[in-house]
């Protein structure tokens, strides 16, 4: 079983359709539930009245600390893959009602089996948002899941937290005054919470769908995503420019194999010092596992490899499609958090821990301009540093030369002895429009595995040496990015902004819209001069009224679109609907094309993924 469990001011749901044919009857009317401990839950195949039972227990622990006095069970399914039959869940949660009840709780459920709409106003002190699962005592013993030492760690690991400012002075996050910096407050919360299930479905969702972008794939597990030709576009825009950005900066391009060996003795060995949970195959006489990062190979490469430090820093790169993370099911959720995912991963082979600063730095820098570049500012997103206590006493002054290179306070976690295999990390952070984070970029120092791959580098006097190793991700998983750039139009849509997508990356950058097929053969004309001169354009020929083809621009979110007809044959000229600043301004062909190139420019560029013509396009979604 899989509970979601939520302290709540209060909750208002209310029955919309039924989902499955065994729904409990019920009125579509509104109820509000104030001061309630929420319990959404999944029930799991395996799970029985003992677990039942054992979940109202767990709830009726914290309903004696923190004085609640009632419960709503809600049924959910979304918490899980793993779903037990309608008929056996709704026995178990109907269980679990009866059992509240007879402890002498003041117990609700939400209906079984229907569609539900709901708000939610949830507390904001530290267990206010916690996720459980409960196994059944008589399944235990059979999970085939295997999870790293380092992840069932992270769980309980104990950080202290800080804020460092700019200036260098590190105030303890309880001391520090957040009400210049919502975000930031909004973003340690999440983390120190450690809570990373969802109650309701992002934005970035139903605009990935809307767009046509990219889906949910039922016929796969969860987390695994299909991209639709928009979306594949954007994708692949977005791995050429970091790809780009990498060679640029110095860094070896290799490819290396999706799955390793569970018993190398190197790779077994670093499963237990990352915090993540694998895919895992069989093959003849061999357990394997999906690989989650680049590191493996990249490892095994370096370690066949002669280098000296004369080559050093080593930097090797690759764009791996896909690395993979079995992440808790209640934490899948649109592109936010998967399970398969394309991750840019470059790694650094440094000779000592002054070079290593140096390039630590060089890459900091290099991962604000790439996020900038591709329609991030710093003030999008928000920075942490982590490190253990030792290493920060020995390395204050560089620590905070990162902050004041930031620009804004960051936020820190330090712990008081080094768990994983890394001393210092920091990683960029999108905060959504749900209060809940993402990292984007990240880079850390890696003080264990040169060693454990044996890879060495041979120093001036001709003597073996393992070198630190620094992973960087220069932008984050590119599905990540994609999450942060929806949900960044989101919150600009709320300001009353027009949502957009930079330019660079808009699956169709002008549109043409004739006003009758007359004028057809003079908007071809015009597409062809722009496709020469690399944009995307389309010309919707559709049989439909003038407003509605207009309409349909603005909601596919058309950077520029142009209304073409008599006057505009007699004019030489158009006017251009401008998305972003909701002008509408007189433009000849060639000033559109001068503004779009210099708005891309040194940016790939990939053509159009669609017929250009609207007619002849299919419909994947709705």
């Amino acid at each position: 079983m899989r509970i979601l469990q939520l302290h709540s001011n209060f909750i208002e749901f209310q029955p919309i359709q039924k989902e499955i044919a065994i729904a409990e009857d019920a009125e579509k009317k509104s109820t509000r539930l104030e001061e309630i401990l929420v319990l959404f839950t999944a029930v799991e195949e395996g799970d029985d009245e003992a677990t039942a039972r054992q979940a109202i227990d767990q709830a009726r622990e914290f309903l004696e600390k923190q004085k609640v006095t009632r419960i709503l069970i809600y049924p959910y399914a979304h918490l899980s893959s793993n779903l037990a039959k309608p008929s056996e869940a709704l026995k178990i949660v109907k269980t679990m009602e009866a059992y509240a009840r007879g402890k002498g709780v003041e117990t609700f459920r939400a209906p079984f089996g229907w569609n539900k709409q709901f708000t939610i106003s949830i507390k904001g002190h530290p267990l206010a948002e916690q996720s459980r699962a409960i196994i059944p005592s008589k399944e235990e013993e059979k999970k085939e899941e295997k999870i790293s030492e380092a992840a069932k760690a992270e769980e309980k690991l104990e950080s202290f937290w800080f804020i460092l400012q700019p200036d260098g002075k590190m105030i303890p996050v309880e001391d520090f005054d957040f009400s210049m910096h919502k975000e930031l407050e909004k973003f340690a919360k999440y983390e120190i919470s450690k809570v990373r299930a969802t109650q309701q479905m992002p934005p970035h969702v139903t605009s990935m769908k809307k767009l046509e972008l990219a889906d949910y794939e039922p016929g796969s597990d969860p987390g695994h995503i299909r991209w639709y030709p928009k979306g594949r576009l954007m994708k692949s825009l977005l791995e050429q420019f970091v790809t780009a950005k990498m060679a640029e900066y110095g860094a070896m391009e290799v490819e290396t194999p999706v799955m390793y060996d569970f018993q190398h003795p190197s790779l077994a060995d670093y499963l237990n010092r990352f915090p993540a949970r694998q895919y895992l195959l069989k093959s003849e006489d061999k357990e394997l596992f999906l690989r989650f990062a680049a590191c493996f190979g990249q490892f095994l490469m370096v370690h066949d490899a002669q280098f000296s430090y004369r080559h050093m820093p080593l930097k090797i790169y690759e764009l791996t499609r896909y690395s993979f993370r079995r992440e808790k099911s209640g934490e899948v959720v649109g592109l936010r958090r998967l399970r398969a995912f394309s991750m840019p991963d470059c790694h650094a082979f440094c000779t000592d821990l002054q070079q290593a600063e140096k390039e630590f730095m060089t890459r900091f820098k290099l991962c604000i301009q790439v996020l900038e570049e591709i329609g991030l500012s710093k003030e999008n997103y928000e920075a942490a540093i982590r490190f253990t206590k030792d290493f920060y006493e020995k390395n204050k002054k560089f620590i905070a030369s990162l902050a004041e290179t930031f620009g804004k306070p960051v936020l820190v976690e330090m712990w008081k002895e080094r768990f994983f295999y890394f001393v210092l990390k920091w990683d960029f952070n999108y905060v959504d429009n749900q209060s809940k984070a993402a990292a984007l970029s990240t880079d850390q120092v890696d003080v264990e595995n040169a060693k454990r791959y044996e890879i060495s580098y041979v120093n001036e006097k001709g003597e073996k040496h393992n070198p630190l190793i620094l992973h960087c991700s220069p932008s984050g998983a590119i599905e990540r990015v994609v999450y942060a750039l929806l949900e960044k139009a989101h919150k600009e849509q709320q300001e009353g902004k027009a949502p957009m997508l930079p330019l660079w990356l808009s699956p169709t950058q002008v549109r043409l819209i004739p006003t009758s097929d007359e004028f057809l053969s003079h908007v071809e004309k015009i597409a062809e001069k722009m496709e020469r001169n690399s944009i995307r354009v389309d010309i919707d020929d559709r049989a439909m009224t003038l407003q509605k083809r207009i309409r349909e621009a603005e909601m596919e979110w058309i950077p520029y679109t142009v209304v073409f007809g008599q006057r505009e044959v007699e004019s030489g000229a158009f006017p251009v609907r401008d998305r972003k600043t909701k002008d509408l301004r007189p433009m000849k062909p060639e000033d559109l094309i001068k503004e779009i190139l210099e708005n891309v420019k040194n940016k790939p560029f990939k053509p159009l993924p669609l017929p250009k013509y609207l007619s002849k396009r299919p419909q994947f979604y709705g």
